[in-house]
């Protein structure tokens, strides 16, 4: 593990560096224009009274160098919780040190913690880098499954068109 190494559960006072790794992620993936979370709406997401996610930040020395964002799933073929991993994003200085590792051990002890079978997440289908990490722990891609996301007036629509 890289020395001066730290993963810690993120607190109330950590949304600001959140969303700035947030906005990091976003970048790196060519998707800044879609970022809308504000700093009320992180907290609310996972301080506020009914929390839907978990987060960890990294950080080396004292520095935030990276985080995982979760959510809980529930599969319904095993009868059991699982995780989402909805982000997982190392700081580009940061990155090979074994940061990014770190963060997916940290979150599979949790998910094993809290009685979880599996964690799932999606990686975008050009980013070699992060495949060829995701392969090397030990995870496979699931080529069987499509993913389908309806949203803005799609979702709207079907809502209005049924009642």
């Amino acid at each position: 593990m890289t020395p001066g190494l730290h993963i810690a559960a993120a607190t109330e006072r950590d949304v600001p560096v959140i969303l700035q790794l947030i906005k990091g992620l976003a970048e790196y993936e060519k998707l800044a224009h879609l970022v809308t979370a504000t700093e009320d709406d992180l907290r609310t997401a996972l301080f506020g009274p009914s929390p839907v996610a978990g987060a960890v930040i990294a950080s080396v020395d004292g520095r935030p160098v990276g985080y995982a964002l979760w959510f809980q799933t529930f599969s319904t073929f095993l009868g059991r919780r699982g995780f989402y991993l909805e982000d997982l994003f190392v700081v580009a200085d940061a990155r090979g040190m074994g940061v990014g590792r770190a963060l997916l051990a940290h979150l599979a002890r949790i998910a094993l913690e809290r009685g979880c079978d599996r964690v799932d997440w999606a990686v975008l289908d050009w980013n070699e880098a992060a495949i060829r990490f995701y392969q090397g722990i030990g995870a496979r891609p699931i080529d069987e499954w499509t993913v389908y996301r309806l949203t803005g007036e799609a979702l709207r629509e079907l809502v209005e068109s049924n009642g």
